[in-house]
Formats: C-alpha cells, sequence, structure tokens
C-alpha cells in the first residue's frame, strides 16, 4: 500500500467524518434557530394585536377587512399562517409574505429534521359589525427551513471544496516527494552496482537536501575504501607473487644447489679411493644449511613456534630475530602470559599487526627504540599498543601506506578499532583495541 494511498484514504475519512459532525451541528443549530424565530415572530405577533385590537367594551373599532391585510403584509409575520374564523364556522386565510423566488424548497428530509412542533395562537375579538371572529395565528417554518437549507449547502459545497482542495495540494505535494525518492531511489541502486560518481543533486526541501548529502558523503566514502580495497588486493596479489618467486628461488638457489651436491658425493662415494670421511662432513655440512634454509623459509610463511609455544613466545622471538638483524634498535615487549589463551585467528592477526609494524619501524621510522605492549583489562578486550621515536608522519601520509592499510583491515576483521597518533619527528604510536568476544 503506497504512501499516497493511505493519506488519501486518511483524508477522505477525516472528511467523512468532519461532514458528519458538521453536519449533526449544523442541523441542530439551524432546529434551534428555526424554533427561536418561530416563538420571536409569534410573540411579536400577539403582542401588535394586544396593541392594536380593542377590548368587547370598545367594540365596532376595528375594521378587519382593512386592518388585517396590512398586519399580514408586515414583515415579521413572514413565517406565519394567519387565518380568521367566522362566527359561522367559515375559515378565511391570509397568505403571509411569499417565500421568495431565489429560495428552492429543501427535500422533505430536510424539512423533517428541521421541523418543530406547531404552535399557535389564537385571539377573540368584536369587529365593526359587532360580530365575534377569532384570529388564528399558526407557525410556519418553512421560510426559515428554506434559509437553513440554502446556508447548509453552501456549508457543504464549501466542505467538499475544501476537500478537493486539500485533495490536490496532497497530491501535488506528493509528486514532488515521489520524484525526489525515485531520484534517491536511483542513486541508490547505482551503489549497489558500484557506481560511487553518481552524485544526488540539491534539492529544495531541507530534509531531502539533508538526505542527499549524507548519500553522496556516503558514496565518497565507499568510493575511497572501494579504491583502498582494490589497491590493497593488488598490492596483496603482488607481494604472493613475489614471495613465490622468492621461494621459488630459494628453492632453486639452496635447495636445488645442495641437494645436486649431494647427490655428487653420494655418487663419488662409489668409487674405492674416495675420502668417505670427508664426503660424509662435507653432507652434514650441506644438510644443516639445508635445515637453516628451510626452517628461515617456514618461519616466513608461518611461524611454528606460534603454534608450539604460543603468542607470549612467539613475540618474543620475533623481536630477538629483529633485534640480531639491527643490533642499534631497541626492542622491548611487555607481555602477559594469558595471551597464549586467546583464539587462534586472534593469535595470528595479532603476531602478523605487530610483525608488519617492526617491518615499518625498521623501514621507514628510523627509531632507536620501540615498544610492543598487550594487555587484557578484562576477558572480553585486548589492548595493543606499538610506540617508536623515529621520525613519524602526517596523518595524511598513514592513509596511503599499504601496511597500515593492511593493519587497518586486520584490525577490522577482528571487530576491533584502530587509532594512529602520529606527528613529524615525534614519533608513531598505534593503539588497537580488540573484542574477544
Amino acid at each position: 500500500m503506497s504512501l499516497r494511498y493511505q493519506i488519501n484514504v486518511r483524508i477522505v475519512l477525516t472528511s467523512i467524518i468532519i461532514l458528519i459532525f458538521g453536519g449533526m451541528i449544523a442541523i441542530w443549530q439551524a432546529r434551534l434557530s428555526v424554533k427561536t424565530e418561530l416563538d420571536s415572530s409569534l410573540n411579536l405577533a400577539a403582542q401588535l394585536i394586544q396593541l392594536n385590537f380593542p377590548t368587547d367594551s370598545q367594540r365596532g373599532a376595528v375594521d378587519v377587512d382593512a386592518w388585517l391585510p396590512r398586519f399580514v403584509s408586515l414583515e415579521q409575520t413572514r413565517h406565519l399562517t394567519i387565518q380568521l374564523k367566522q362566527p359561522t364556522g367559515a375559515i378565511v386565510n391570509f397568505a403571509a409574505t411569499a417565500t421568495p423566488a431565489n429560495n428552492t424548497l429543501p427535500p422533505q428530509w430536510f424539512v423533517a429534521m428541521l421541523s418543530v412542533q406547531a404552535t399557535q395562537l389564537e385571539q377573540g375579538f368584536t369587529d365593526s359589525d359587532g360580530k365575534r371572529v377569532s384570529l388564528i395565528i399558526l407557525a410556519n417554518p418553512i421560510d426559515e427551513i428554506s434559509e437553513a437549507w440554502q446556508e447548509s449547502r453552501v456549508f457543504f459545497a464549501t466542505l467538499v471544496i475544501m476537500t478537493a482542495i486539500t485533495f490536490l495540494a496532497v497530491n501535488l505535494l506528493f509528486s514532488k516527494t515521489i520524484k525526489a525518492i525515485t531520484v534517491i531511489v536511483e542513486a541508490l541502486k547505482a551503489m549497489e552496482q558500484g557506481n560511487y560518481q553518481q552524485k544526488l543533486p540539491d534539492f529544495a526541501t531541507q530534509e531531502y537536501d539533508s538526505i542527499a548529502k549524507a548519500i553522496n558523503h556516503t558514496a565518497d566514502v565507499l568510493d575511497a575504501t572501494h579504491n583502498e580495497n582494490k589497491a590493497l588486493t593488488l598490492h596483496t596479489l603482488q607481494i604472493q607473487e613475489e614471495e613465490r618467486q622468492h621461494l621459488a628461488k630459494e628453492l632453486h638457489d639452496e635447495l636445488g644447489q645442495s641437494l645436486t651436491a649431494i647427490k655428487v658425493m653420494a655418487t663419488t662415494t662409489k668409487n674405492d679411493k674416495a675420502n668417505t670421511g670427508q664426503i660424509a662432513d662435507t653432507i652434514i655440512s650441506i644438510c644443516d644449511h639445508l635445515i637453516t634454509v628451510v626452517r628461515s623459509m617456514m618461519r616466513n610463511l608461518h611461524p611454528l613456534v606460534l603454534t608450539e609455544l604460543g603468542l607470549k613466545a612467539s613475540l618474543e622471538d620475533l623481536l630477538n630475530h629483529w633485534s640480531q638483524r639491527h643490533p642499534e634498535l631497541s626492542l622491548t615487549l611487555n607481555c602477559p602470559d594469558g595471551v597464549d589463551k586467546l583464539e587462534h585467528k586472534i593469535t595470528i592477526q595479532v603476531f602478523r599487526i605487530v610483525q608488519e609494524c617492526l617491518t615499518n619501524i625498521v623501514r621507514h621510522a628510523q627509531a632507536v627504540e620501540a615498544t610492543v605492549s598487550l594487555e587484557m583489562p578484562s576477558e572480553q578486550m585486548l589492548h595493543l599498543d606499538i610506540t617508536d621515536n623515529g621520525q613519524g608522519c602526517t596523518l595524511t601520509e598513514t592513509k596511503k601506506g599499504f601496511g597500515l592499510l593492511a593493519i587497518r583491515e586486520r584490525i577490522k576483521s577482528l571487530d576491533g578499532e584502530l587509532n594512529i597518533q602520529t606527528a613529524r619527528q615525534q614519533g608513531m604510536k598505534i593503539t588497537a583495541t580488540i573484542p574477544l568476544t
């Protein structure tokens, strides 16, 4: 059910309710007005009769044929029906002012709803001929009901016109609103398909304009994130390819040549004059070298100590490795024993984050001191702080490096939060908060 349909239905129902209650109030007011007008006309007629009709002691002073037509022609008697009852019982009607020609007679149902109990007044007197006659005055509401009918028609016509105007205004507003909504929906569909360059225009309505600006900002953020992820993916693929190339070179240069040498020396031992002892020592030396190479390759692929001894021992081994390669860099590790109980997916990510940070420090920071600190303030949270006293950089530059971008993605994969504090010549502090549940 569309919003336009719901609003239109509510307008119709509201108009019907207003029409019903308004009609009831209008009929009640009209009925009260008719009764008041008739009572007023009847009372006025009674007062005029009392002022103009003589009493029995003044018999012969009234000329009915001359006075009564003038009395009937008064404006105040237009709601009255006046009858003259002769001594013989004959009734003579005197019509009051006729209903104006421009007034349409109301329908019978309206007359029935507004009709009040008939009221009449009878006054006896003696005319100029000495005859005893009676003047009967009846209340006739038809003229007042006709006026009420005209007023009611105007009221209901006005209500219908107002309802029509309301419908028109609401539908015009909805047409403009739906047009704006359509533009917004089309932009969202474009964003869903990855077209983040499509922007929403400015709207005249403040609320829609705010929505458009928010959507445009979201599109810019998604576009930047999409470009970062694309660049990170390409960089990851490039690193994988480089690692495979390096691994292939290691296998060819180290393992291949060493195995070839072992094979040659093993073949030489078949000769009776071969120095078996020297050949055995050479093979042992080559095997020791191969073991060292294989361990180095395994460390680069996946640190076995992480699986066998836990995160703390792996980090200690990692820092010792970097300290041996770069003795000018002082590395400090603060790590509780409880980190060894973390889930494997958290352990490997934390290890890779520390590994990446140390790589960045060695390559770019030109630092002489660095500290890696892990804290577990509760069983549900892990804090990781990595600080150095290197040359630092601007926050804008931190968004360009693939290393920090990879760290940010690793933290995000753990539903954690990353904060980077740095400035030129003031070192860098990387803080990560990782939930453990």
